[in-house]
């Protein structure tokens, strides 16, 4: 089973369902629709929840629209989304970097 990790603050939105997506980068995992996933709370390590991927769409940054943010996560601007994921990934993601966008469900709560 493939994981995704989350970090704190995004575990509550996950399991409250205010959050049914995410985003990821450089996706070394090859998340695919139908893919189970295990989801990891990122300080803990542990397990908090399962989910199914139902969607996978993928975008430039640089092209996002209002709508692309429907269950993720807002911005209070594009440079704060740029700085967020320089956070995760480092200094080679541009307007140019594809992102990969992962709607799931919840299978259980952890």
């Amino acid at each position: 089973m493939k994981t995704l990790k989350f970090t704190p603050e995004l575990v509550s939105l996950v399991l409250s369902g205010e959050k049914t997506s995410t985003w990821r980068l450089f996706d070394d995992k090859d998340l695919q629709e139908g893919d189970e996933l295990s989801l990891i709370h990122k300080e803990t390590g542990e397990e908090f929840s399962k989910a199914i991927i139902v969607t996978v769409k993928e975008k430039k940054l640089k092209d996002l629209t209002e709508d692309d943010f429907e269950g993720h996560e807002k911005y209070e601007s594009e440079e704060k989304m740029y700085e967020a994921y320089r956070k995760y990934y480092g200094d080679k993601v541009m307007p140019d970097t594809v992102i990969k966008m992962i709607d799931f469900n919840l299978c259980e709560k952890g």
